[in-house]
């Protein structure tokens, strides 16, 4: 919970420009990876131990919370590791460890770094709560609860008075938004059967993913899952019973994404950002919902359904093996020159023609995911309607590009 006293909004940090994108759209805290120990080591360009600071220092600037996710299984041969890793982010002022395996929450707890218990540990009644009180101050409950289960267990928090190591009561998390697994509370075991590479320590395949004929091993008889990738579950959507979460006394609203592009983070968190201030000031509506809705539709997605917490049966399968989102980016050119004075951006046009009125977004480790209309721009110096491939191509925005941003065009999907 935030000091405001709302639900506290945790956004995905893949990389600098999602770190980045997640600031500046309304988040109260980023979770992120560092090197190969966390559940996406193959799955996004992980931060390094020298960037721990930076990371630190950006979010120490908005007061935003930092949570390094150290929650994959852990081997002999890496506890040498965990304990740099650990050192490194208390030294740096990193606010907590997401973590699973007790070595690492042993660890952490000697050092003083404040621990949340991960999903991993699929905790799904009080008394484990109870358990692990000892240990940590926020717990991210198991993926299949019921909002009525997760609201029973908060209740009980309450009335019992469970508190963490800081002394105050548990908090407790769960995911609000973004990719499902198949496999209860992500532990799964295809990638390590089929390609020996773990799910487990970050490493998944996403064997669930793709499509499947079942054979008959008697008569040799197939069938054809038919439009519908049945391993492969639509992502998690929450926006539209966003206040029933609340109600349920939820403290930490997690959205999935690391492995997701920087505009993807920027829309999600900034969609949840308005939902989550509407239902404080009473102005969540379903016409409200609605627009969320289109909103989030518009970036990386498999669909959407609103997983185990209304109590649906198992079934809510995607019908195609990537995205369904209404719109896509496609790379235009790369940042030269910013005239700050002027406020003046120059790019170069690498790969695609655009015009006046096109909706542009500009992304960047700094800069982060910047989407706007393109207004007014000159082609080599030259008013001009149009830019194509080889021009320079400046035009003025409200905000500053650093060399080698990327420029692209949204399009419809």
């Amino acid at each position: 919970m935030t000091s405001s006293g709302k639900i506290e909004l945790m956004a995905p940090a893949g990389n600098f420009e999602s770190l980045q994108a997640a600031l500046d759209n309304g988040c109260d805290s980023v979770y992120f990876g560092v090197e190969q120990l966390n559940m996406r080591a193959r799955a996004t360009v992980n931060f390094t131990l020298e960037d721990l600071s930076e990371i630190a220092r950006r979010c120490n600037e908005k007061n935003v919370r930092t949570y390094l996710t150290l929650n994959t299984i852990i081997y002999d041969h890496d506890l040498s590791i965990v304990k740099t890793l650990l050192t490194q982010a208390k030294e740096a002022g990193i606010t907590a460890v997401i973590a699973s395996d007790q070595a690492v929450i042993a660890s952490a707890r000697s050092l003083g770094i404040e621990v949340h218990i991960s999903t991993q540990l699929n905790v799904t009644n009080v008394e484990t709560v109870r358990f692990y009180s000892l240990f940590a101050d926020t717990i991210v409950l198991s993926r299949e609860l019921s909002l009525r289960q997760v609201k029973k267990i908060t209740e009980t928090i309450e009335k019992e008075q469970i508190k963490g190591p800081s002394g105050n009561l548990v908090e407790i998390e769960i995911f609000g938004h973004g990719a499902l697994c198949m496999a209860v509370s992500g532990k799964c075991y295809l990638s390590l059967h089929s390609h020996n590479s773990s799910a487990n320590r970050g490493a998944c395949k996403q064997n669930c993913r793709k499509k499947y004929t079942v054979i008959d091993q008697e008569s040799g008889f197939e069938i054809e899952i038919d439009n519908e990738y049945m391993m492969s579950p639509k992502d998690l959507c929450t926006i539209d019973f966003l206040d029933q979460i609340i109600d349920a006394g939820v403290q930490v609203l997690k959205i999935e994404g690391r492995g997701r592009a920087a505009d993807y983070v920027a829309a999600v968190t900034r969609t949840y950002r308005e939902a989550i201030d509407a239902i404080y000031e009473q102005t969540y509506t379903k016409e409200r919902v609605n627009t969320w809705m289109e909103t989030l539709s518009t970036v990386y997605n498999r669909g959407f359904w609103s997983g185990y917490y209304l109590g649906q049966k198992l079934g809510e399968w995607s019908d195609n093996p990537g995205s369904s989102a209404t719109q896509k980016k496609v790379y235009v050119g790369k940042g030269m020159h910013y005239f700050a004075k002027s406020g003046i951006a120059e790019f170069k046009i690498e790969a695609y023609d655009i015009k006046k009125g096109d909706r542009m977004l500009i992304t960047g480790p700094t800069t982060g995911a910047q989407e706007f209309e393109l207004d007014d721009f000159l082609v080599n110096d030259a008013e001009a309607d149009k830019a194509g491939k080889g021009d320079s191509c400046t035009f003025k925005i409200p905000f500053r590009i650093r060399l080698s941003d990327k420029l692209y065009k949204m399009v419809e999907a």
